[in-house]
């Protein structure tokens, strides 16, 4: 045997002896063990086990609390007799039969009965009922009942076993009493607080649940806040501690955040740097949405990586990745921006698994992903995808992860989302003394049997107006990202105050939106309706008795009153010959396009941004109608000062018949919604020989500005969602085109006589006196605009400052005022959501 075959098995019979000697020692160690801990009073559970509870404990009370924290002991006294450790434990008696609620009624039973570890068929065990207390205590609070008291009680039964029951004595609802910002020095804590959709409880609490503390929804809401410092500027913005606590005397909970804000950074220089081969970095200098000198935005730069991303992989490269680089100068508050294109890792999308949606259809969720299985993985489309899951409005959170698939070269994405009730309810209504009550009623649901497609039905009601319309999108035609829909629609008006006719349209329209970028869209549309228009004729509105006399009420006629100049079929109310001509049905066939253009940073809730349409519209293919039509609107709102928000409206169209003149239905007719303060059809040409105030005719062109300023209430809270606004509006309708000029007189002053293709009869001739006049009319008014959990609320009160008074002269009534506009001093508008 060798030196080093005689060490090695020295070596080995060294160890062989110290782990029989270890081995001796712990079975020795452990009988000493035993006769030191000396265990009494148990049946089910095997004394060894009640040791391993001493292991390592030498403090006695150490050891009894262990053991009543398992529930299986009622009762355990720990006591040393010289050398020894006296265990003497109260096993739980029975096992629990079964787990009952009492006094529940916010909270049904399935609903608490996980969150308990009391279990039918398990150990009795009065510390697991205490623990299951405060388990049920914190659902209540949590759910914004924190102030109800919750007990647990043992109720034996026959057979030995025994119920767990836990009686509840629910409170009125305790939501978040209040929401505290410390470190924000540029904007308030108010206007932080508006950004959430968390809101502090006040009297609006029993129709709204925004105030109910959920730890997940407050969460999303400091994302909103930091999202919304990142894009003003404010790269260095954090969010240095949110802490939530439950305050019984307050009765509510209170959350407090800290944060840091920094200095507000612009822009440095721009640039991208390409080391793709092929991939021209001077080129792509015209995808990018950040500029030099700009405050810095954060969804800009993502925008940008979009658009680039975009661009590379269409040009072929799957794998190229765009990143932005900061080049930090905090001296000069700037940050230059690099855009960094460069190979990514050849990494795919293994598999997409779509989780949570209980509602909304697998396919909805998928096609926003501009990638599938398969694909190249890329984080930009990632990130692209989860913004545009949240915008649709279908979820309360969208949360989209990865993990590793099953190979180096896979990845696998998760989206999880959870459904939101997505059906809203309106209502709308307005009054003035012209048009007396109206009402609309409108139901509508934007995820339609989840599959996200757009359906409205709305019905209207007023003293003189009743319609039903119904649309329906699809937002994805033929798996394309085009919105096909189309509408249906049937709308009357009584005419009264202001024509002295009854109109009804009918129709349909069958439209595209073809999406251009993020911000513009192109919607080609064809429409076909019939524009009926009729004039009553009966006792209490004779409107038409010169041409068709009804006996004893028209003038003349036998039974009825003699006719003379001052009373006679024309100054009873008659209809203008204008609307004669008119009567009947009218087929309207007409193809349109919108341009559309939306920067708004909220379409619901406005601050910055600008919103435009431009809508060209021909009518002639086909049916009875020529013309040639456009209309334009834009809109730019800004944020003036913290919270108070102003916005500049221009508007303006002119219609042209295409072959003769133009037809009395295809005018336009305005009223307050070109300028506040003015009936509807209160503004523009009226026909002032039979009727001084009636008989609107409509006008070929028309224009119009509104400013306004919004403002939060001061005094009020800001979550109760009460502004106030002011407002000027200025606009103009003009140029009534039907008829043909004549010289023949009898017209009042200031009126032009047209002449009509009509049979009249009686003591009415067959032209109308044309009143009009390009008159500048303006107003300024007040607002109480609510975002109520009702839906918004707006009430406006308008004071008509220039307006066409009409002009006195002598016509079929006498010296009288004729052709004035019509005033409507308030109208208001709201709905509510389901």
């Amino acid at each position: 045997m060798t030196s080093t075959q005689k060490s090695r098995t020295t070596k080995t019979r060294l160890s062989r002896s110290i782990g029989l000697s270890a081995l001796i020692l712990a079975v020795s160690g452990g009988v000493a063990f035993a006769q030191a801990v000396v265990v009494h009073g148990n049946r089910r559970v095997d004394a060894e086990t009640i040791r391993s509870y001493a292991v390592g404990r030498d403090n006695p009370q150490e050891i009894r609390e262990s053991l009543l924290a398992t529930g299986l002991f009622s009762n355990v006294q720990v006591s040393r007799r010289g050398a020894q450790t006296v265990i003497s434990v109260q096993e739980q008696n029975g096992t629990v039969n079964r787990v009952a609620f009492e006094g529940n009624r916010r909270l049904k039973s399935d609903q608490l009965t996980p969150l308990v570890q009391s279990k039918a068929g398990g150990p009795l065990s009065q510390a697991l009922i205490d623990s299951d207390v405060e388990r049920l205590r914190e659902a209540y609070r949590r759910a914004g009942y924190g102030l109800s008291s919750v007990s647990g009680r043992i109720a034996p039964l026959p057979n030995g076993r025994q119920d767990v029951v836990f009686t509840i004595n629910e409170s009125g609802k305790t939501g978040i009493k209040s929401i505290n910002f410390s470190g924000n020095n540029v904007y308030s804590a108010g206007r932080l607080r508006g950004l959430m959709t968390s809101t502090e409880s006040n009297f609006l609490s029993w129709i709204k649940t925004s105030d109910v503390y959920d730890p997940d929804r407050i969460n999303s809401d400091l994302e909103l806040i930091r999202r919304f410092y990142l894009k003003n500027g404010y790269a260095d913005f954090q969010i240095v501690n949110n802490t939530a606590r439950f305050d019984e005397s307050a009765g509510g909970w209170v959350v407090d955040v800290q944060v840091e804000e920094g200095p507000q950074y612009k822009v440095g220089n721009v640039s991208v740097d390409s080391s793709v081969p092929g991939v021209d970095a001077a080129r792509l200098q015209r995808y990018l949405a950040t500029s030099t000198g700009d405050t810095y935005n954060a969804e800009a730069v993502e925008k940008s990586l979009v658009a680039l991303t975009t661009e590379v992989n269409r040009e072929g490269h799957a794998f190229a990745q765009v990143r932005p680089r900061g080049d930090r100068d905090a001296s000069g508050h700037l940050i230059g921006i690099t855009y960094v294109v460069d190979e990514g890792p050849r990494v795919y999308v293994e598999r997409i698994n779509v989780r949570g949606n209980t509602r909304t259809r697998d396919y909805v969720i998928r096609r926003e992903l501009d990638l599938g299985e398969g694909d190249a993985y890329n984080k930009v489309m990632i990130d692209r995808a989860e913004r545009r899951l949240n915008n649709l409005g279908f979820f309360n959170k969208v949360r989209v992860t990865n993990e590793p698939g099953s190979a180096p070269d896979r990845v696998v994405v998760n989206i999880d989302v959870e459904d939101k009730a997505t059906g809203s309810f309106s209502i709308a209504g307005g009054y003035s003394t012209s048009d007396g009550m109206i009402g609309e009623v409108s139901l509508s649901e934007s995820n339609f049997l989840g599959r996200g497609q757009f359906v409205r039905i709305a019905g209207t009601l007023g003293q003189r107006t009743q319609g039903i319309d119904f649309s329906f999108t699809e937002p994805y035609f033929l798996g394309y990202r085009v919105a096909a829909g189309f509408d249906l629609f049937s709308k009357y008006n009584d005419n009264y105050n202001v024509g002295r006719f009854q109109s009804r349209v009918t129709g349909g329209q069958v439209r595209f939106t073809f999406p251009i970028t993020e911000e513009f869209s192109i919607t080609p549309r064809y429409s076909l309706y019939v524009t009926n228009i009729k004039i009553p004729n009966d006792v209490s509105r004779p409107y038409n008795d010169c041409t068709n006399p009804i006996p004893g009420i028209t003038p003349g006629t036998a039974g009825a009153v003699a006719s003379d100049q001052l009373y006679n079929c024309v100054t009873n109310g008659e209809a203008s010959v204008a609307v004669k001509e008119a009567q009947g049905d009218t087929l309207t066939s007409l193809v349109g396009l919108n341009f559309n253009y939306n920067s708004l940073d909220s379409v619901q809730n406005p601050r910055n941004g600008f919103i435009a349409e431009l809508k060209p519209e021909f009518a002639g293919v086909g049916g009875d109608s020529k013309f040639l039509r456009v209309a334009a609107d834009a809109r730019y709102y800004r944020e003036i000062f913290d919270d108070v928000v102003g916005f500049v409206r221009l508007q303006g169209g002119h219609v042209q018949a295409t072959s003769g003149n133009l037809r009395m239905a295809d005018h336009y007719f305005l009223g307050p919604t070109l300028v506040r303060g003015f009936a509807p059809s209160g503004i523009g040409p009226r026909d002032v020989l039979n009727d001084p105030t009636a008989n609107a005719l409509g006008g070929t062109t028309y224009f119009g500005g509104t400013l306004e300023v919004q403002f939060p209430i001061w005094g009020l809270p800001r979550d109760i969602g009460l502004r106030g606004a002011i407002f000027a509006d200025a606009g103009t309708l003009f140029n009534y085109d039907g008829g043909t000029k004549t010289a023949l007189g009898g017209c009042p002053a200031g009126s032009e006589a047209r002449a009509f293709n009509v049979v009249t009869g009686g003591a009415q001739s067959s032209i109308a006196c044309v009143r009009d006049k390009n008159v500048l009319r303006s107003s300024i008014g007040a607002s109480i605009l609510w975002q109520s959990p009702l839906g918004p609320i707006r009430f406006d009160y308008a004071y008509a400052l220039s307006k066409d008074d009409g002009q006195y002269g002598l016509g079929p009534l006498g010296f009288a005022k004729y052709g004035g506009d019509r005033l409507q001093a308030f109208r208001f508008s709201g709905g509510t959501r389901f």
